[in-house]
């Protein structure tokens, strides 16, 4: 039996402890909105560690719940004698949590480049590049590096987290899909899928402190909902259901340009909405073509993607019909004036040889093509990016 704990589950405990006791400190002292800030940052960790107690060590669920529990009702007295005693209280029952989940944790090294595996850094570095764009949009010109190097940061961890949960859930058919999801840190047994968990959940939990303290709360917010919508929506629910999964699972991966323009901008804008649109619309040519690619690993692990539930010819026309609609979405905002000159021409260059590549794929569906519209798919929405990065500059 693999132990109930790991360094991850240790950590929360350590951020909830501190946590709970600064509020409780604060709250003595009358620190007011100092207090308010710091009782609300120890949530992230008391909640992150009752998702692993629930899901993978339930002798902790009791200590977990009380101490959440204690927490929210200190929230709700608002007399000071009696709020403080409840916080005390939750402080006492984070500090036996505590306890408990260093009883019960193991103690052995940690695997660095595994759990670095776990947040697949590939993936990442695309959905860092469009929410570091959208920083420069939001600022309307150059960021504070302050701010910039804090909302990517926050991000890095949220994108990390929602990666090594997704290698937790998907464990089982990884195996399935080649040697490339079979060489998986999880899948191939090198760690623990406890660990997986409690490491996506910390990563989690930390990336909602750092961007509520540092940031500010709707960049939090969005960072956590997009973490959310990938792990429950899309690969939970969505991925073995239907073939529509990329298609509506395509809104976590446009999650980050809104993470990166309300960093900078505290809030969003009809820009960041034409980002969230136009990363939403060029996922599912972009995922379609790969799924052409290994079509037959999907097939082997009963994943429902389009290719294989309604054929290539059928997949290639999606395609290409969806690159149209996203072409025509990269030029709009141009027509209202939320980009200006120096995004207008890369979008429309970028814009005509995907779509040339899409309906060549469509006219000879082959899997050299595929590869070829999928290489280009990346590099079209890192270049247009850059563009409006550079627009907000110019």
């Amino acid at each position: 039996m693999a132990p109930l704990t790991g360094p991850w589950t240790r950590l929360m405990a350590a951020g909830a402890v501190a946590g709970t006791g600064l509020a409780v400190v604060s709250g003595a002292a009358g620190w007011g909105t100092a207090h308010r800030l710091l009782a609300a940052l120890a949530l992230p960790w008391l909640v992150g560690l009752v998702v692993v107690a629930w899901i993978s060590a339930r002798r902790l669920l009791p200590p977990a719940l009380l101490a959440v529990v204690l927490f929210g009702l200190a929230a709700f007295l608002t007399a000071h004698t009696v709020h403080l005693a409840a916080a005390t209280l939750a402080f006492g029952a984070t500090a036996l949590l505590a306890a408990r989940v260093v009883s019960t944790g193991e103690h052995a090294p940690v695997e660095v480049r595994d759990y670095v595996t776990l947040t697949k850094p590939r993936v990442m570095s695309l959905l860092l590049l469009t929410g570091g764009a959208a920083i420069f949009v939001g600022a309307r010109g150059l960021p504070g590096w302050g701010v910039f190097a804090l909302t990517m940061v926050g991000l890095a961890l949220a994108c990390g987290g929602a990666a090594a949960l997704n290698n937790y859930l998907d464990r089982d058919i990884d195996p399935l899909m080649g040697a490339r999801t079979a060489r998986r840190p999880v899948a191939s047994g090198r760690v623990a899928p406890a660990r997986a968990l409690e490491f996506g959940v910390a990563l989690t939990a930390v990336s909602f402190v750092l961007l509520d303290a540092l940031v500010n709360l709707p960049t939090a917010l969005l960072a956590l909902g997009g973490n959310l919508f990938y792990v429950l929506v899309y690969t939970r629910w969505l991925k073995r259901t239907t073939p529509q999964n990329i298609v509506i699972g395509g809104a976590a991966g446009a999650v980050p340009p809104l993470v990166g323009y309300a960093g900078a901008a505290g809030h969003l804008g009809w820009a960041a909405l034409v980002m969230f649109c136009i990363v939403f619309l060029w996922t599912p040519p972009h995922f379609w073509a790969l799924a052409l690619m290994i079509r037959e690993h999907y097939a082997n692990a009963r994943v429902p993607m389009l290719p294989v539930v309604r054929g290539e010819r059928d997949t290639a026309r999606q395609i290409a019909w969806y690159t149209v609609a996203l072409v025509a979405a990269t030029l709009v905002p141009v027509a209202f004036g939320v980009f200006g000159l120096v995004y207008a021409v890369p979008a429309l260059v970028l814009g005509v040889v995907f779509a040339w590549a899409a309906f060549r794929l469509w006219r000879e569906t082959t899997r050299a093509r595929a590869v070829a519209l999928f290489h280009y798919s990346l590099l079209y929405l890192a270049l247009l990016f850059v563009a409006m990065a550079l627009d907000a500059v110019a």
